[in-house]
C-alpha cells in the first residue's frame, strides 16, 4: 500500500493554486459530460457479478460515450459509479474489499478511449455513507465493514463518516497508483479522515497532473468549484447570475439534461428541453463558467432516445456557432468585452471575446428584444463592424452615449442569435497608471490601489465595512463622464428573495472635487441592480481632479453572514468620453422595480424593461414613487414608460417632492404588452429628488415599467 510505502510522510504540504499547469485543459474546456451509472441505474441491481454480466451482455462501450460526448463539444467525462445512492459500486477491479468492484475494468477502458479522442476522464469519488443500505431489503447492505476490516487488520465500521472515510482513501491511493492517464477526481464533500491523512497533498506529489474539483465547498485546495443546478432563475436559463463562487476560480455549473428524474436511469424517458439547455450552455460559457451536463444512462451505458435526440440536436446547433464559444471568456468581466446581461426591451443575453484577440467578441442573444433593436453598453470598444456570425451579413449599428445600437434586426435564432463584433480598441479611459486610488476601509492585503490595476487576480476588499469610499486621485483636473466597475461575483448559491441576492453594490453615490476636501453634494445617485457583469454609472459631463465613489449599502441582507457587507472588487476605471460621445448624455432611467410600488412587481407581459413592472392596486390613491431621482437645479423631461391594455385613459397626479406638479393622461395602449410614452416637463432640485405617481382612477395607474429624466 501506498501508505506503507511512506507517501504520507513525505508529502508536501497543500496548495490552494488559483492558476497551475494541471488546471490547463479543463479551463480550454467548454463542458463535460457527467455520468451516474451503477448499480442501482433502472432495473435495479443486488448483485454485483449479475450488475456487470448485465452491463457486458448489453453491449457497453467506452467509446460510445465518447462519441456522445463529441456530439455535446465536451471535453471531459466524468464518472459517478462511486456514487452513494447508486450503491458504492467500482468499475474497476478492486484490490479492496467493502463494496461492489466489477472484474472488467470499465474505468481503464474510458480513460483509454478518452486519452485516444484527447479528452480526459474524471473520477467521482464520495466520502458519504448515509445511503449505504438504501434499496436494500432489512439486514442487507452496500458496504461490507467485515471485509474491509479484516483487510485493514482492524475494525472499521463502513456506515459511519470515519471508517468509510477510511475506505474511499484506500480507493483513492489504488486508483491513483492505477491510472497515471485520470484527469482527476471529482470530490462530493469533504472527510476529516482524508484531511488528518494528507489525502490531497499525496494527491499532488503522486499525481501532480490530476485536478481536485469539489462539488456545492470551496475548499480552497480544489482546483475548481462545481456548483450544481438552481431553479427559479430569472430568466430560467440564467445559472450563471446564482453562482456563489469568485472567478478567477475554476467555476463549473452542473445541470441534468432531462426535465425530471434522477441524476441516473429510473427507467423513464423524460424529455429535454432544448431552449433551456441551450441557454444554460451558452449562458456558461458567456461567464467563462465550464457546463457539466448530465445524462442518465442506462446500465448497457446507452442513452434513452430523447436524450439522443438532443445530443444529435446539439451536435448540429453548435457546430453553427461554435467559433463564438471555443477559445473565449465571458465578456464585461475580468477580461473586457461588452457588457452582458439585461439588454433593452426585454432582451437579455452573454458576450464572448477571444482569448488570443480582445478586438473580436460576439454577441449572443438568448432572448430577443420585443423590437428591431438591440442597444448594449460598449465599454469603451470602438467598433468597425458588425455581422450575423451565422450568416455573415453585415448588421447596421451605430454608437453614442456609451452604447452599441445594432437596427434592424430580424430572423431571431430560437435559442440564441449571435452577432459578431469586430472593433478597433478601447478609447476614452483613463489609464491606471495616471492616477491613484484610495478608500476608507481596506482588508489586510487587499488595498485600495487594486481597484484599479488592472488584475484580474487582484481585488480590493471593503473589510465588511459599509458605509465606505473609494477615491480616484487623477492629478489633476480632467474630464469625467462615467465610472465602470467589476465587482466580484460573491453570491448566496440561489435566489433566495429580493434583499438577500449578493454582495454586490446597491445604493451608490458619486461625489467630484477639485482639492479631495471640498465635495459638495453628489453628482450622481442610485441603486445599480444585482446584475452579473460590469456595471456602469454615467456622470453629468464635467472635470474634477478627485472622483469619490460611496457605497451605502450591498444587496447581501443581515441573514448571510458570510456576504453581508462584504465588496470585493476587481478592477474600476474612469471614462474620460463616450465612443463618438458629441451627442447629449443618455436619459437617467429609474425602473419601477427599485422604487415603491403600491401594489406588485410584475412580470407577466412582455416588453419591459428590467425585471418588472409596477402593477398599482386597483383603486384611487394608490401610487409608484421613485426616490433618488439626480437633478442638476433646472427644467427636466421626465418620461413614464407605461401599459394601458383597458379601452378608456387613466389618469394620475404627479408630484416632485411632495409638490403638485400637474396631471398626466395615459391613453389605452391595445395590450398590456404594448407600451408608450407619456412625458412631463418639471423642475428639479440640484441633488436627489422623489417623483411620485398617485392615481386619480379607480383602477389605479396604467402599468408602469420605468421613469426617465432627460436633463
Amino acid at each position: 500500500m501506498l501508505v506503507a510505502a511512506g507517501l504520507v510522510v513525505a508529502a508536501p504540504s497543500a496548495n490552494a493554486d488559483l492558476q497551475n499547469p494541471r488546471q490547463d485543459f479543463l479551463r480550454a474546456s467548454t463542458a463535460g459530460l457527467f455520468l451516474h451509472w451503477g448499480e442501482r441505474t433502472s432495473p435495479a441491481h443486488t448483485d454485483c457479478g449479475a450488475w456487470e454480466s448485465d452491463v457486458t451482455k448489453g453491449g457497453w462501450s467506452a467509446d460510445y460515450w465518447v462519441t456522445e460526448a463529441k456530439k455535446l463539444h465536451a471535453q471531459y467525462i466524468v464518472l459517478a459509479t462511486f456514487h452513494s445512492r447508486l450503491g458504492y459500486a467500482r468499475p474497476w477491479p478492486s484490490a479492496i474489499p467493502g463494496s461492489c468492484h466489477t472484474t472488467r475494468d470499465f474505468l481503464g477502458e474510458l480513460i483509454a478511449a478518452t486519452k485516444k479522442a484527447g479528452m480526459r476522464t474524471i473520477l467521482y469519488m464520495t466520502n458519504d455513507p448515509q445511503w449505504h443500505n438504501e434499496g436494500l431489503p432489512a439486514g442487507k447492505d452496500w458496504l461490507d465493514s467485515a471485509g474491509f476490516s479484516k483487510y485493514a487488520g482492524h475494525k472499521v465500521d463502513l456506515t459511519t463518516n470515519n471508517g468509510f472515510g477510511e475506505f474511499s482513501y484506500d480507493n483513492f491511493l489504488e486508483v491513483m497508483d492505477r491510472y497515471p492517464d485520470l484527469g482527476g477526481f471529482w470530490i462530493d464533500n469533504d472527510s476529516q479522515y482524508w484531511l488528518d491523512h494528507n489525502l490531497y497533498q499525496q494527491i499532488q506529489a503522486k499525481r501532480p497532473n490530476y485536478t481536485l474539483s469539489n462539488n456545492n465547498e470551496d475548499t480552497p485546495i480544489m482546483d475548481m468549484v462545481s456548483n450544481e443546478q438552481k431553479t427559479g432563475m430569472t430568466p430560467a436559463y440564467d445559472y450563471p447570475q446564482a453562482v456563489w463562487t469568485a472567478a478567477p476560480r475554476l467555476i463549473e455549473a452542473d445541470y441534468k439534461l432531462p426535465d425530471t428524474g434522477a441524476w441516473w436511469y429510473t427507467g423513464t424517458d423524460s424529455t429535454v428541453d432544448k431552449g433551456l439547455n441551450v441557454g444554460r450552455y451558452i449562458a456558461n460559457a458567456g461567464s467563462s463558467i465550464k457546463s457539466l451536463m448530465d445524462e442518465t444512462a442506462m446500465v448497457n451505458g446507452k442513452f434513452p432516445s430523447k436524450q439522443l435526440d438532443y445530443n444529435n440536436f446539439l451536435n448540429g446547433y453548435l457546430d453553427q456557432i461554435w467559433g463564438s464559444v471555443t477559445g473565449t471568456e465571458g465578456g464585461g468581466y475580468m477580461y473586457g468585452g461588452l457588457q452582458p446581461g439585461f439588454w433593452n426591451d426585454g432582451s437579455q443575453g452573454v458576450t464572448t471575446i477571444s482569448k488570443t484577440n480582445p478586438d473580436l467578441q460576439f454577441v449572443h442573444v438568448l432572448t430577443k428584444p420585443s423590437g428591431s433593436t438591440l442597444k448594449i453598453r460598449d465599454n469603451g470598444y470602438q467598433v468597425a463592424k458588425v455581422t450575423n456570425f451565422r450568416t455573415g451579413a453585415s448588421v447596421s449599428f451605430t454608437q453614442g452615449n456609451g452604447y452599441l445600437t445594432l437596427t434592424g434586426l430580424s430572423g431571431w435564432d430560437p435559442y440564441d442569435t449571435v452577432f459578431q463584433v469586430d472593433t478597433n480598441g478601447r478609447s476614452g479611459i483613463y489609464p491606471a497608471s495616471t492616477y491613484t486610488m484610495s478608500a476608507t476601509a481596506s482588508a489586510s492585503g487587499h488595498a485600495a490601489s487594486v481597484a484599479a490595476d488592472g488584475s484580474y487576480l487582484t481585488y480590493w476588499d471593503n473589510n465588511k465595512t459599509l458605509p465606505v469610499s473609494l477615491t480616484y486621485n487623477l492629478g489633476s483636473s480632467k474630464p469625467v463622464q462615467y465610472l465602470a466597475i467589476n465587482q466580484r461575483e460573491d453570491s448566496v448559491s440561489y435566489a433566495r428573495s429580493a434583499t438577500e441576492q449578493s454582495a454586490r453594490i446597491k445604493a451608490y453615490k458619486v461625489f467630484v472635487s477639485a482639492n479631495g476636501t471640498d465635495w459638495g453634494s453628489a453628482v450622481a445617485s442610485g441603486t445599480l441592480p444585482s446584475h452579473r457583469g460590469v456595471q456602469f454609472i454615467d456622470l453629468p459631463t464635467t472635470s474634477a481632479r478627485y472622483v469619490k465613489l460611496e457605497v451605502d449599502s450591498t444587496w447581501a441582507a443581515s441573514s448571510d453572514s458570510t456576504h453581508y457587507k462584504l465588496l470585493r472588487i476587481d478592477d474600476s476605471w474612469i471614462g474620460s468620453n463616450y465612443v463618438g460621445a458629441a451627442t447629449p448624455p443618455a436619459a437617467d432611467r429609474y425602473e419601477a422595480e427599485n422604487g415603491a410600488c403600491q401594489g406588485t412587481i410584475d412580470s407577466n407581459h412582455t416588453g419591459y424593461s428590467g425585471t418588472g413592472f409596477c402593477n398599482t392596486t386597483n383603486a384611487t390613491g394608490s401610487s409608484m414613487e421613485w426616490t433618488g431621482v439626480q437633478g442638476f437645479s433646472g427644467d427636466v423631461t421626465l418620461t413614464f414608460r407605461y401599459a394601458n391594455g383597458t379601452t378608456t385613459t387613466r389618469t394620475a397626479t404627479l408630484t416632485v417632492n411632495g409638490a403638485a406638479a400637474g396631471t398626466l393622461s395615459f391613453a389605452p395602449t391595445a395590450s398590456w404588452d404594448t407600451w408608450a410614452d407619456a412625458t412631463a416637463t418639471v423642475p428639479l432640485n440640484a441633488g436627489t429628488n422623489t417623483i411620485r405617481l398617485t392615481s386619480a382612477d379607480a383602477g389605479g395607474t396604467p402599468n408602469l415599467d420605468y421613469l426617465e429624466v432627460a436633463h
